[in-house]
């Protein structure tokens, strides 16, 4: 489940390994680039952490945000 915190939308997923997670960030890269929605990210061997915000409205969540979270979860 994706938190808000401190106008971000947060979410980290785990995989078996780090072939699984560069997989899984390969495939958000895609959907993030055709949405025109860039994530904030980190990578850990086998974990993948996201802050979602929308730097034009001035760094808080937006429904755009919301719809990436969405997108990011049929993928993993």
């Amino acid at each position: 489940m994706w938190k808000e915190e401190n106008n971000r939308l947060k979410k980290t997923f785990k995989f078996g390994d780090f072939t699984e997670a560069f997989a899984f960030m390969t495939r958000v890269a895609f959907v993030a680039e055709k949405m025109n929605h860039h994530p904030q990210w980190t990578n850990i061997y086998n974990t993948v952490s996201f802050e979602l915000s929308t730097h034009d409205a001035g760094d808080r969540v937006t429904q755009l945000d919301h719809q990436l979270a969405e997108a990011i979860d049929k993928l993993a």
